[in-house]
C-alpha cells in the first residue's frame, strides 16, 4: 500500500506508528519526519542507504526513533512540571511508542543486551507515567500465575467502580505494551470497557527482566487471568472478553478451547499454525530439509544463511529469543507445537476473527480458522480499498474499532460509551 524504506518490517512498523495516531499514540508529522530521516541518511560505511535492514540500517533506525522517543519523553516531563496534564500524558504515550518502536531493530546492533535493557526501562518508565496520568489513573496490578506473577495495567472509564464488562488484550509475540494499548485498550475503555494489559510468557517485560519464554498451551496464562478478574468486584464475570492481535490470534483460540468463563473473543487475525509464518520466509526446500529430520544438517544450513545476511539473522534473533532456544531445528520443531487445530473443536465461546487483505504473516489462516469452529462465529474482512488492509490493520484503526466493537457490544449488551 504504502512504502517508504526497503526493509518489511521497517516499513510495516512505521505503518503500525502512523495507525496509532488515530489513539494519539503517536503524532503523524513526527512519524513521517523520522521515517523520512531513516530513508535519506547516508550509510557510515557508504554500502547502505539505510532503508534495507543491513546492519547500519539497524543503528540508524534505533538512533533515529530513540532520538524522537526521548525528545517526546522531554516534552512530557516540562508538561507535567508545568502543571499541563493532558499535554504530559499524551507526549508520555507518544514516548513509549517511540521507544518501542526503536527496540524493534535491537537484534541488528552490537551490544544488543545492553541497549535492549536500555531502551525498554525508559519505554517502559514512559508508559508507567501515561498510566498514572490517564483519567481516571490505570490500576498497576499483579496477576498470580504459577509461582509468579504477569504484571499488568487495569484502565477503566471514568465513573464509578460499578462492574463492568472487561476486555483482556492480548498482546503478540514481540509488540510494546503502548501498542497493545492503542490497537485493543484505548478503544474498549472509550466505550466503556475496563481493559487489562499484561505481559504473558515471553512477552516484553516477563521475558526482558526474567527470561520467561512462550509457552503453546496458552489456556494456563488465561485462566488465571479470569480467575484475577472475577475475583474483583468492578469487573462484571458474566462480561469478560479475550482479545488478541498478531500471534495472539493463536492464543485466543487456544485459550478458548478450554476457558469457558468468556462472553466473547476477537482474533487478529485468525492464526491455526504459527510455524506458517516462519515457513514463508525459509522456503519450501529448508521445510523438507527439516521436515527429514536431519537435524545437523538443517542447522549448519540456516546457521550459514543467517551468517551471510546480518539482516536476516537480526530478524531471526529477534522472532526466536522468546522461545529460548538455539538450535534453529529445535526451535521449529517447538513452533510446530503452536497448532490450534487439535483443539478447534473444543471452542464454544463466540469468537470474531478479522480476515484482512494483503495479510502477509498468516494468509488464509482466518478463513480455515473460520471454518473449523463448531459455535458462534463471525469473519469480518478488511480491504486495501477502505485503507485497512495488511497485518492488523495499521491504517484502518477506525474502521476496525467500528466493526469490532459494535459486534462486542451487540454480544455483551450495552455498555455507556466513555
Amino acid at each position: 500500500m504504502y512504502r517508504f524504506v526497503e526493509n518489511e518490517q521497517f516499513n510495516y512498523e512505521i505503518l503500525l506508528a502512523l495507525g496509532s495516531a488515530w489513539q494519539q499514540g503517536a503524532d503523524v508529522g513526527e512519524v513521517l519526519a523520522a521515517a523520512s530521516a531513516v530513508a535519506r541518511t547516508p550509510s557510515p560505511d557508504g554500502e547502505s542507504d539505510g532503508s534495507d535492514g543491513s546492519s547500519g540500517a539497524a543503528a540508524r533506525w534505533m538512533s533515529t526513533w530513540t532520538a524522537l522517543a526521548r525528545s517526546a519523553r522531554a516534552q512530557a516531563e516540562k508538561c507535567a512540571a508545568d502543571g499541563h496534564r493532558v499535554s504530559a500524558r499524551q507526549a508520555f504515550l507518544r514516548a513509549a511508542g517511540y521507544f518501542g518502536t526503536a527496540l524493534v531493530a535491537v537484534d541488528g546492533v552490537p551490544d544488543t543486551g545492553a541497549r535492549l535493557r536500555e531502551l525498554f526501562a525508559e519505554h517502559r518508565a514512559c508508559f508507567d507515567r501515561f498510566a498514572a496520568a490517564a483519567d481516571p489513573p490505570a490500576e498497576r496490578v499483579a496477576v498470580p500465575y504459577e509461582d509468579r506473577t504477569l504484571p499488568g495495567y487495569l484502565f477503566g472509564p471514568p465513573g464509578g467502580p460499578e462492574r463492568l464488562p472487561t476486555v483482556i488484550v492480548n498482546n503478540g509475540s514481540d509488540g510494546p505494551i503502548s501498542a497493545a494499548w492503542t490497537l485493543l485498550g484505548a478503544p474498549a475503555v472509550a466505550r466503556g470497557y475496563r481493559a487489562l494489559l499484561f505481559d504473558g510468557p515471553g512477552q516484553q517485560s516477563m521475558l526482558f527482566e526474567h527470561g520467561v519464554t512462550f509457552r503453546p498451551d496458552w489456556e494456563n496464562v488465561i485462566t488465571p487471568v479470569v480467575d484475577f478478574l472475577t475475583a474483583r468486584p468492578d469487573v462484571d464475570p458474566h462480561r469478560l472478553v479475550l482479545a488478541g492481535i498478531s500471534q495472539a490470534g493463536y492464543w485466543v483460540p487456544r485459550a478458548l478451547a478450554f476457558e469457558h468463563r468468556l462472553a466473547a473473543a476477537v482474533a487478529d487475525p485468525g492464526v491455526v499454525e504459527v510455524a506458517e509464518s516462519w515457513w514463508r520466509q525459509l522456503g519450501p526446500e529448508l521445510r523438507a530439509l527439516w521436515e527429514s529430520g536431519d537435524r545437523d544438517t538443517f542447522d549448519r544450513v540456516l546457521n550459514e544463511a543467517l551468517a551471510e545476511s546480518p539482516a536476516l539473522a537480526a530478524t531471526w534473533r529477534w522472532r526466536a529469543t522468546p522461545y529460548g532456544i538455539d538450535s534453529p531445528f529445535d526451535l521449529l520443531t517447538e513452533v510446530a507445537e503452536y497448532t490450534v487445530a487439535p483443539v478447534a473443536h473444543r471452542i464454544t465461546t463466540p469468537l470474531l476473527i478479522t480476515d484482512p487483505e494483503g495479510e502477509h504473516f498468516w494468509p488464509g489462516a482466518s478463513q480455515r480458522l473460520y471454518d473449523a469452529l463448531p459455535g458462534p462465529k463471525e469473519l469480518v474482512r478488511f480491504t486495501e480499498a477502505e485503507g485497512a488492509a495488511l497485518h492488523c490493520e495499521p491504517l484502518g484503526r477506525a474502521v476496525f474499532e467500528q466493526r469490532v466493537f459494535d459486534w462486542l457490544d451487540a454480544r455483551l449488551g450495552p455498555v455507556a460509551d466513555g
